[in-house]
């Protein structure tokens, strides 16, 4: 009996902290989703809300660190459930730095807003790598919530299309800058925008290949993907 009140204690106890990653995740997605809103309208007073919003991310992160350490301590977890903790500690990492990036995106919004250029020109820049690193994010949290490492593996691909949207930006962000060297502070500013997604979907990446490492026993960080030729 004493061992089957500690197994039930322990299963709650992970899922409280799994259900607190969760809640992050999902503050972090409206973080990154209302920073793209401000930087497409210049809302200002938003910018500073998805900012100040950084420093509820980042309690969060502390708190869970400190839950998982004392699972593991308490409860020596072992083989699945001894890499769900490890995993999970990596996941909050990559989602407080996804918290960080939106806090600058929403600087950048600021700060080009401040200056009086027109958002939506600079938001069209981005619309796209916008999107597709939204979506890697969500699909990301939701692999994890079912820890599906089919649906993992299938993310790990969708980053090289970033990266091909962002060297794609960079070059028309150089052309734009050459032809009109009035635009050289701004398009600076949407370029920096637009590195920030493409880490967002770097962060999102490392979320999927946790998953991987759970539900497959398997550690493919810094595995060779597509070649980025056939990309260009």
């Amino acid at each position: 009996m004493p061992s089957e009140h500690s197994s039930r204690q322990y299963d709650l106890d992970l899922e409280a902290i799994r259900s607190k990653v969760f809640t992050m995740g999902g503050l972090v997605e409206s973080q990154f989703r209302d920073a793209m809103e401000c930087f497409r309208n210049g809302d200002s007073k938003r910018a500073d809300a998805v900012i100040a919003a950084d420093e509820a991310v980042n309690r969060i992160e502390i708190e869970l660190d400190d839950n998982c350490s004392h699972l593991i301590v308490k409860r020596q977890p072992a083989a699945v459930d001894l890499r769900l903790v490890m995993a999970t500690i990596k996941v909050i990492t990559d989602l407080e730095r996804i918290g960080d990036e939106a806090a600058k995106i929403a600087r950048m919004a600021r700060s080009i807003s401040e200056r009086g250029f027109p958002a939506m020109n600079q938001y069209e820049m981005v619309r796209a790598i916008a999107g597709h690193a939204g979506a890697q994010l969500h699909d990301a949290l939701d692999a994890f919530a079912r820890l599906d490492g089919v649906q993992a593996r299938g993310l790990i691909s969708q980053d090289e299309v970033i990266d091909h949207e962002l060297r794609s930006i960079l070059r028309n962000g150089i052309t734009f800058m050459m032809e009109d060297p009035r635009t050289i502070s701004v398009t600076l500013d949407t370029l920096w925008v637009a590195k920030a997604i493409e880490r967002i979907g770097d962060h999102a990446k490392n979320i999927a290949e946790y998953v991987i490492y759970v539900a497959e026993g398997k550690d493919i960080r810094h595995q060779a993907t597509a070649p980025r030729a056939a990309l260009d």
